[in-house]
């Protein structure tokens, strides 16, 4: 390592050292490299860039403690049904705005094209989903705070 001296007699760094470290990095993967000799330390780090990458989250169920009562509706709906609403992404399904209130609609309900039927919580971001056509609901195929995963079949809306 060597330190030059400006015109002015105060020290400078080496930019070729600076430049070989840099290429260090490149050629190694690494993200940080520092090297210290006498009074002179050189640290020359980068960033990767953040790359988002979408992970499966599991959610531990936990068996019910009694038989559920008899639901109005079907258990096993495709999600090729003819009127099946399907889920745009994966999340956990809330049927009503918030706990303790009425759901946003129930089997025998019409709704319009653009109306709210529920909302799916997906990396903490509530999102509203909304009816993709008029016509009435005939049966809700998930549960209140369910999981649900991308394309899986929500409602019936005939």
């Amino acid at each position: 390592m060597t330190d030059k001296k400006s015109k002015s007699g105060v020290k400078t760094i080496d930019t070729d050292l600076v430049r070989d470290l840099a290429a260090i990095l490149t050629d190694t993967d690494l993200t940080e490299i520092e090297i210290e000799q006498d009074d002179l330390r050189i640290r020359v780090s980068r960033q990767n860039p953040v790359q988002a990458v979408a992970a499966p989250v599991q959610i531990a169920a936990t068996a019910p403690v009694a038989a559920a009562p008899p639901s109005s509706t079907p258990a096993a709906t495709p999600a090729s049904a003819e009127g099946a609403v399907t889920s745009p992404m994966v999340g956990t399904a809330y049927l009503s705005p918030a706990p303790g209130t009425d759901a946003y609609v129930k089997v025998g309900d019409t709704v319009k094209k653009g109306d709210t039927i529920l909302i799916i919580e997906a990396m903490k971001t509530m999102n509203q989903i909304p009816s993709p056509h008029s016509g009435k609901v005939t049966a809700i195929l998930v549960e209140d705070s369910q999981p649900v995963e991308y394309g899986e079949a929500l409602m019936t809306i005939e």
